[in-house]
């Protein structure tokens, strides 16, 4: 039977993760209106981003796993159902309680990543693999930035659960799209999920990620924040260990160890550190009224706007990497991309006094992530076997979320650690906390400089000590015994 357009199921891919990766910043803009309209506390509504974040987070790996092992596109289908049935529930959310619900719901589509990444694999023709990665990360880096840009008007114009009415169309199409256009994978791993490895990982994955979202109103030193880092160490050996000896673990270890695997992930690590500490940091700087001696007392619409060359240049960067790959590499890609990100914030750090000198470090880190993203993804794409995709990509991304809660937390250490009268951070808190990101995308550059140079055919060398059935860790286009690659339609 003849495979189904390409173009079709690329277009489902985009708009899938695109809504996503949209809906991880879309409501972080109206959290104040939020409140307000549920009556409830500050910090009783950071948990709507608290909660997404926890869920994506374990959700993305796992389904990617489920993937790779049942089929890509039912579990793709039946992750964008489970999404509109969270953006439906948090449009008619009632309570505050309510909509906390539901952004566990859609954190879940967390996991339209490594799909989406699986199904371009797995449907496309090698030659245009690179090419199609790179705009679906250009367009999953932009959905943050569309989220960033489209909050302010859509709440002024009509109201916060809109926010979520207008995904719930867009979902509800591309689901439909999904069940009759794409394509059911035909490369399966072999074995079941390990639901043991499955729980360690969401286990340590909270421990880790809860307190580092809530150490600010926690307090760094609290019982509650070290208990849950202590248990995040101990549950993070547990889960090494359970990995390490099953038969048909859900994150295979050895593939993790691939050198090109490994110093992507670094990269990721850091990289992501000093990617989402701008987008939590920069909209409240600019929103920072000017007699605290900084700032531009910007709404949040204005905010918006003022981050429109961050979400410009991204979206040009992730479509132009697909290009340059076969001229750069994707190593030179991810190297170049984060020394941007260190420019962008040593930019900031030196000069925030015009508006036009942030929109113009805005726009050069916009640049960067996105030749960051689309090579990160291509550098794990091309680096694990087919049956794989799904788990490693879901890693990569939970690695650079990981990164994302450091790099936030951390700067909100140093921005809100000293406060002035007015209950406003000092000038110096942001000046310090823009050098710290341009330091850790710095230290990113330099990890990308450890990735394996790329062989003939733009695959990268993997050549770890495994054991002898390790062929099975190579990409398919290197196994001596491969079949011939499948060609996009």
């Amino acid at each position: 039977m003849p495979r189904k357009s390409t173009r079709l199921t690329f277009a489902v891919l985009a708009t899938g993760a695109g809504v996503f990766s949209m809906l991880q910043s879309l409501i972080a803009p109206a959290l104040p209106t939020v409140q307000h309209a549920l009556h409830t506390s500050q910090s009783t509504a950071t948990w709507v981003m608290t909660a997404y974040l926890l869920s994506a987070s374990v959700f993305t790996p796992i389904l990617g796993r489920v993937g790779d092992l049942t089929g890509k596109k039912r579990t793709l289908v039946a992750v964008l159902l489970t999404v509109l049935a969270g953006c439906l529930l948090a449009a008619l959310a009632p309570s505050i309680g309510v909509l906390i619900v539901a952004r566990v719901v859609q954190g879940v589509g967390g996991a339209l990543f490594p799909l989406s990444f699986g199904i371009v694999r797995d449907e496309f023709a090698p030659a245009e693999v690179p090419g199609r990665i790179g705009s679906l990360s250009a367009v999953i880096a932009a959905g943050g930035g569309v989220g960033m840009v489209a909050a302010g008007p859509i709440v002024s114009a009509l109201d916060y659960r809109w926010l979520f009415w207008i995904p719930v169309a867009v979902v509800a199409v591309t689901a439909l799209i999904a069940v009759r256009y794409v394509p059911e994978s035909r490369n399966r791993a072999e074995g079941s999920v390990s639901w043991l490895g499955a729980a360690l990982l969401s286990a340590w994955l909270v421990a880790l990620l809860l307190p580092l979202s809530q150490a600010g109103t926690w307090g760094w030193t609290s019982l509650r924040t070290l208990g849950l880092f202590a248990a995040a160490l101990v549950l993070f050996a547990l889960w090494l260990a359970t990995e390490a000896r099953s038969r048909t673990p859900l994150i295979d270890l050895r593939v993790m160890r691939l050198p090109a695997v490994w110093t992507t992930n670094t990269a990721a690590l850091l990289f992501g550190a000093g990617m989402y500490a701008i987008w939590s940091f920069l909209p409240g700087f600019v929103q920072t009224p000017s007699a605290a001696g900084y700032g531009f007392g910007a709404s949040v619409t204005a905010a918006g706007l003022l981050m429109l060359p961050m979400l410009l240049a991204m979206f040009l960067s992730g479509v132009l990497s697909g290009r340059l790959q076969p001229v750069l590499g994707a190593k030179t890609q991810l190297t170049a991309g984060a020394a941007l990100g260190a420019l962008a914030c040593g930019i900031l750090a030196a000069w925030h006094d015009q508006q036009w000198q942030v929109a113009l470090a805005a726009g050069v880190f916009g640049f960067g992530i996105g030749l960051a993203f689309a090579s990160m993804a291509n550098l794990i794409v091309g680096s694990v076997p087919a049956d794989q995709t799904g788990a490693a990509t879901g890693m990569n991304a939970n690695i650079r979320t990981i990164g994302g809660s450091l790099g936030t937390s951390v700067t909100g250490v140093l921005v809100t650690g000293h406060l002035q009268p007015s209950g406003l951070p000092y000038a110096s808190g942001y000046t310090h906390g823009f050098t710290l990101l341009a330091v850790l995308c710095l230290a990113a550059a330099a990890a990308a400089l450890l990735v394996p140079a790329a062989r003939a055919g733009g695959r990268t060398r993997t050549a770890p000590a495994v054991p002898a059935d390790a062929d099975r860790l190579l990409p398919v286009a290197e196994r001596d015994d491969s079949a011939a690659p499948v060609s996009g339609s």
